[in-house]
């Protein structure tokens, strides 16, 4: 009479799952099963070249899932303090994200636009605390991509709280783009999976939300 030994069974039963907490350890117990199993065979009807490559495959897959696992936790593990690294260095610096404040230093205020085509008609509006246009700048034509733009805020007593607003066409079809704003890097925030910067006007933004920096 043979006896049969279910390797997978045995493997996944809490006790050994308490006992085998890494996939090195579960090949080696999977194989130990394996020799048993092999040991206790009936003679007359032995377990053919395939049942055992069969088996034998499905554990090297489980084990190279697991270390695969482990390479890419530890990669992004890597990839993270690299990113802390990066954003450290740029404490105190200015960097450009989506936005429409406008950024008003000595009398000059910048903002900037990334428009999806070309336009042959951009207007500008610039636009107080209280939501009154403020100003109009017409920069003409452009080409698709990103652009930026200055404007004299000089006589302007308290620039704060100014924003601004991009119209862009060609022809008389609207051409879409997405505002840019200025700020300033103030703090590094690196706790979770995700670096935060911690920017002087618009707050906590993630490192993958900055386009630019200077």
């Amino acid at each position: 009479m043979s006896t049969t030994v279910d390797p997978y069974a045995a493997i996944n039963t809490p006790a050994a799952s308490q006992n085998s907490n890494s996939a090195s350890a579960g090949a080696d117990r999977f194989l130990k099963l394996l020799v048993a199993q092999m040991q206790n065979q009936d003679p007359l009807n032995p377990m053919d070249n395939a049942q055992v490559t069969s088996q034998m495959a499905q554990i090297n897959t489980v084990t190279g899932i697991e270390k695969l696992n482990e390479t890419v936790t530890g990669l992004n593990s890597q990839f993270l303090q690299m990113q802390a690294m990066q954003g450290a260095a740029l404490i105190g610096r200015d960097v450009t994200i989506a936005g429409k404040g406008l950024d008003v230093r000595d009398g000059v205020g910048v903002g900037g636009f990334d428009l999806s085509g070309t336009a042959d008609k951009i207007k500008v509006e610039i636009v107080d605390a209280s939501g009154r246009v403020a100003d109009t700048l017409d920069l003409g034509a452009a080409e698709a991509g990103t652009h930026s733009f200055t404007w004299d805020a000089s006589k302007v007593a308290d620039p704060s709280g100014y924003t601004f607003r991009v119209t862009a066409k060609l022809g008389t079809a609207t051409v879409a783009n997405t505002t840019l704003m200025r700020d300033t890097v103030a703090a590094v925030n690196t706790s979770g999976n995700q670096l935060q910067l911690e920017l002087l006007h618009s707050g906590s933004v993630d490192y993958t939300a900055i386009k630019a920096y200077n």
